[in-house]
C-alpha cells in the first residue's frame, strides 16, 4: 500500500481541488473548512486514486469521500439511468445509510445529482421507485441491495466509484462475504475507498483484494482517546443504579446511555419515564419509522435522552451529545471507545460515566487500560455530591415549538358550519333522505321518504 505525503492541516477545500458548483454548494451550506481526514484523503480521491482512510468515528469521513465522489460525477455528461447508479456507497446499518444520504444528497442536488439509499425495514416499493426515476449515487445495506439486484431493479454494471463505510463494523456483523459479493458485481478499475476504524476482523484482506496501491490516510487509531473527553467511574449498588441514572439523565443538556440488549433499552426508557425523565429508547426490534422518529426527536431536542443498544449506535450521529452513560458495561474496549464517541465530537468536549457494581469493578478497570483511558472512581448514591453536579451540567437544549395547525399554514376565515353543509339532494334534516323515482308502482315512487334505523352503540 502506498503511504500518502503528509499535508498541511490548515488548508481550505479550494485548495485542496474542490472547485465550481460543489464548492459554491458547500459554501452555501456552511462547509467552510476541512477536517483533517477530509485534508488528507480529497487530494488523492479526486486524482482517481484508491483511498484508504482509518479514522475514528466523528471525524468527518462521509465528505472525505462524498465530496470528490460528487465532484467525479458531476463532470461527466451521462444522463440518470433508470436501476444503474454511477456510485455505491456500502454501509453496515439503516441508520448510517440516512445519516449519509442526508449530508450528501443536498449538495448532489445542487450540482444536478440524485442520491437515493436502500436499506432494510423500509418499504421496498419505494425504493424500487426511486431507482426507475434514475439516480447517480446509491447508499445502501449489503443485504438489501442484493434484493434489489435479484429483483432487477438495480444494477452495478455502470458503477465508477465504490465506498466502503465502517468496514469494521460490517465484518462485526458477518456482512463481508455480502460486501465481496457486491464488489465482485461492479466493474473492474473502478475507482474503491474503504473507511474503517481498525484493520483486523477480515477487513485487511479486503483490503489486498480489492483495492489498488491505495493511498492510507490515518487520522486516529482506534486505541486513540479524544483529549476533550473526561471518563468517569461510578461504583453504585445494583438496587441503586436506576436511580442514579435518572437523577443524572434530568439534567438540561442531552444523555446518551447505552446498554447490552434491547429488552434492557426499553425497560430502562420506561424506568425514566416513570421517574420523570422524558427517555426514548432505539434498538434492532423497533421499525425503521420508530428508530428514525427517535433519533429526530433526539436530534432536535424535544426528547433529550436516549437509551440505545451498541447495534443501533453506530446511527446516533449527534455533534452537542456532551454526556454518554455506559449503564452497561461494554463487551470489551473497542465497544467502549465506539459508545464514547458519540460525544467530544467536532472538537467540542463531553463526558463519559460509566456506572459499575462493584463486582464488576476490576473487568471495567482493565476495559480502560486496554482503551488506554484514565478515568476517576467515585462510590456514589441517589442525591451524592458528585451526581448533583453532573446532573446540573450541560447546556439547555432548547426544544423546537411544538407544530400546530396555526404554525404550518393561515387559518382560512371559516364560513357558519350551517352555510358549508349542503343537505342531501331532495333530502330533509333529521336523517331523512327522498329515494329516486322507481319505473313503476314500487314503494320507492315519487316523494315517497324513507327514514334510516337508529342504532345504539
Amino acid at each position: 500500500m502506498a503511504q500518502a505525503l503528509p499535508v498541511a492541516e490548515e488548508t481550505t477545500f479550494e485548495a485542496l481541488g474542490l472547485s465550481g458548483p460543489i464548492l459554491t454548494a458547500m459554501t452555501r451550506r456552511g462547509i467552510l473548512a476541512p477536517f483533517a481526514i477530509q485534508t488528507r484523503a480529497i487530494p488523492d480521491a479526486l486524482a482517481g486514486r484508491d483511498v484508504l482512510g482509518k479514522a475514528q468515528t466523528g471525524s468527518g469521513k462521509t465528505l472525505a469521500f462524498g465530496l470528490p465522489m460528487l465532484a467525479r460525477l458531476a463532470t461527466g455528461d451521462r444522463k440518470q439511468v433508470a436501476g444503474q447508479p454511477r456510485a455505491l456507497i456500502l454501509v453496515p446499518t439503516r441508520e448510517l445509510a440516512k445519516q449519509v444520504t442526508d449530508a450528501l444528497a443536498p449538495l448532489a442536488q445542487s450540482i444536478g445529482l440524485r442520491v437515493t439509499s436502500v436499506y432494510g425495514g423500509a418499504p421496498m416499493g419505494r425504493q424500487v421507485d426511486a431507482l426507475r426515476r434514475g439516480v447517480d449515487v446509491v447508499v445502501a445495506t449489503p443485504g438489501r441491495l442484493i434484493d434489489h439486484l435479484e429483483r432487477g431493479t438495480c444494477t452495478l454494471s455502470a458503477i465508477e466509484v465504490t465506498v466502503l463505510d465502517e468496514a469494521d463494523y460490517m465484518a462485526d456483523l458477518g456482512f463481508l462475504p455480502a460486501v465481496t459479493q457486491l464488489l465482485d458485481r461492479t466493474p473492474a478499475g473502478g475507482q474503491r475507498m474503504l473507511f474503517s476504524a481498525t484493520l483486523d476482523r477480515g477487513v485487511a484482506k479486503l483490503c489486498k483484494l480489492y483495492l489498488n496501491e491505495p493511498a492510507v490516510h490515518a487520522v486516529a487509531s482506534e486505541t486513540t482517546t479524544v483529549d476533550t473527553m473526561e471518563h468517569v467511574v461510578f461504583t453504585v449498588r445494583s438496587d441503586e443504579k436506576v436511580a442514579v441514572a435518572t437523577e443524572v439523565a434530568g439534567r438540561p443538556g442531552r444523555t446518551l446511555l447505552f446498554v447490552r440488549t434491547k429488552h434492557g433499552a426499553d425497560r430502562l426508557a420506561k424506568q425514566m419515564r416513570n421517574g420523570g425523565v422524558d427517555a426514548a429508547a432505539i434498538h434492532g426490534n423497533l421499525t425503521q419509522s420508530a428508530r428514525q422518529r427517535a433519533l429526530d426527536g433526539f436530534a432536535a431536542g424535544s426528547t433529550r435522552v436516549l437509551v440505545a443498544t451498541d447495534v443501533a449506535a453506530r446511527g446516533i450521529h449527534v455533534d452537542d451529545v456532551s454526556l454518554v452513560i455506559h449503564f452497561d458495561p461494554a463487551g470489551d474496549h473497542k465497544d467502549y471507545l465506539h459508545r464514547s464517541g458519540r460525544t467530544a465530537r467536532a472538537g467540542s468536549s463531553g463526558t463519559v460515566v460509566s456506572l459499575v457494581q462493584p463486582e464488576q469493578l476490576r473487568d471495567v478497570t482493565r476495559m480502560h487500560e486496554l482503551a488506554k483511558v484514565t478515568a476517576t472512581t467515585t462510590r456514589v448514591a441517589p442525591g451524592h455530591d458528585a451526581v448533583r453536579v453532573l446532573a446540573a451540567s450541560g447546556t439547555p437544549i432548547v426544544a423546537p415549538p411544538p407544530r400546530t395547525f396555526a404554525t404550518e399554514r393561515p387559518v382560512r376565515e371559516q364560513r357558519p358550519l350551517a352555510a358549508a353543509r349542503k343537505p342531501y339532494r331532495g333530502g330533509r334534516p333529521g336523517g331523512e333522505r327522498t329515494q329516486p323515482t322507481g319505473r313503476s308502482g314500487s314503494p320507492a315512487g315519487r316523494g315517497t321518504v324513507h327514514r334510516r334505523p337508529s342504532t345504539s352503540s
